[in-house]
Formats: C-alpha cells, sequence, structure tokens
C-alpha cells in the first residue's frame, strides 16, 4: 500500500512536487481498492479510472508535439507510428515501472493476491492517470517537462524510436502510388539452406517489371531488404 514515504520518493523521482496531494493518491488508486474501500463515495470517486482517461488524452498531445520537434520531415502517417510505438500498454508499463510506481499503487485483495503490481495493464493505467494528476495540479507547463523527462530515452536513441523507418515496404508504396499510380508486388525467387537456418530471396516488381532483389532469414526480412533496395534505387 502506498504511505506517505513512498509517494514522497515518487514525487523526487518526477522532479515535481504535487501541492495537492490527494490528486497524487487517487491516481494510485485501482478500481479493486476503491470498490473494496469506498463503496459509499460515487463511482467517479473511487479510483483513478477518470484520470486515466484524461491522461491518455494529455500523453498524445505532449508526445506529438515533441515527435513533431524531432522529425520535422516525418508525414501524418510515420507521425502515427511512431506516437504508437511509444504511447502504448507496454511502453507505459516499463516507464511506470522505471519509476517503481508498483510500490505506490492501491490495489484490493483480489488484485494483491494475482500480482497486480506487476500487470501492464494496471501499470499502464495508472501512470496515465499519473499524467493527468500532474496536470490537474500544476496545468500543462507542469505535466511537460516530467513527461519529456520519462521519455527523454525513447527521443535521444532516434534509431529505437523511428523503428517504422525499417518499414520500407510502406515507404515504397507511398513513393510508387505518388509517382506512378500503381502499387509494388514481392515475388519469391529463391529459398535455400538448412530448416533451421533457411535464406529467402526476393524480387520486387512494378507493373511486372523488377526494381530489386535481396535475401533474408525470413520471407519478410527479404521483402523488407528488396523494399530498401528498391527505394535507394528510385530516389538517387
Amino acid at each position: 500500500m502506498a504511505g506517505t514515504d513512498v509517494l514522497q520518493r515518487l514525487q523526487e523521482r518526477l522532479g515535481y512536487t504535487f501541492g495537492d496531494g490527494s490528486v497524487l493518491t487517487q491516481s494510485m488508486t485501482h478500481t479493486s481498492y476503491g470498490h473494496e474501500r469506498f463503496p459509499e463515495k460515487p463511482i467517479a470517486q473511487r479510483n483513478n479510472e477518470r484520470l486515466e482517461f484524461l491522461g491518455d488524452a494529455i500523453l498524445d498531445v505532449i508526445i506529438s508535439d515533441i515527435l513533431l520537434e524531432t522529425f520535422p520531415g516525418a508525414t501524418e502517417g510515420q507521425l502515427s507510428k511512431m506516437r504508437a510505438s511509444v504511447v502504448n500498454e507496454k511502453t507505459l508499463a516499463e516507464v511506470a515501472k522505471s519509476i517503481s510506481l508498483d510500490q505506490c499503487l492501491r490495489l484490493g485483495r483480489g488484485e494483491i493476491q494475482t500480482a497486480g503490481f506487476e500487470k501492464p495493464s494496471i501499470l499502464s493505467s495508472a501512470f496515465e492517470a499519473l499524467i493527468a494528476a500532474i496536470y490537474l495540479d500544476g496545468g500543462y507547463g507542469a505535466v511537460y517537462p516530467v513527461v519529456r523527462f520519462l521519455f527523454k530515452e525513447f527521443f535521444n536513441n532516434e534509431m529505437e524510436l523511428v523503428a517504422y523507418s525499417a518499414d520500407y515496404k510502406t515507404q515504397l508504396q507511398e513513393l510508387i502510388q505518388a509517382r506512378f499510380k500503381t502499387t509494388p508486388s514481392y515475388c519469391l525467387t529463391a529459398t535455400d539452406g538448412p530448416d533451421h537456418a533457411k535464406n529467402f530471396e526476393v524480387e520486387v516488381r512494378m507493373k511486372g517489371e523488377p526494381l530489386a532483389r535481396s535475401r533474408g532469414s525470413s520471407k519478410k526480412e527479404a521483402e523488407q531488404n528488396a523494399a530498401k533496395a528498391a527505394v535507394q534505387v528510385l530516389t538517387t
């Protein structure tokens, strides 16, 4: 159960001190705890679900703003994919663990027995609620630097964040559609090697004509490599 000391250490890790500690406490209150402890309260005041709803929207806005700043040449589609790679249950749960949010949660007996402190769904929801709590307590100017700090590793290592850039098939399709009003096709041209270490060769074509050919340890990888080669052919 989250005590005063635990919540104080959380604020230190965030670099933000709440003026109203009650909103922080509510953000850490799972529905199971509220149902057991506060049956007399209106449902909206028992847990962090409303804060979770708000925090989700705030994260989308802030991450979108950072992405626009970091990748001025990215398209709307690319930005959406990058945002989805950051604002999702798995990533939010990881960030929550990095600030020991699991130690701050208030869970009901059933969730405690089933290790609710470790569940990504509970951790990510509590993290979103925390973001909303900071916003309500201090405003946008307070929550923005906290989010930027917590997600800095994603933006410091752009290669990890822009995993979308490895999706050369999408890039190639967008390029060909824009220039030639058609779509590419992929043809498996060769397979070799033992079952545990197969190699695949794929050729990418446009209107039946070959654009590029490449290999990979899976058909999907070979298609991506062929698409990358084709993008280079069309853009150089």
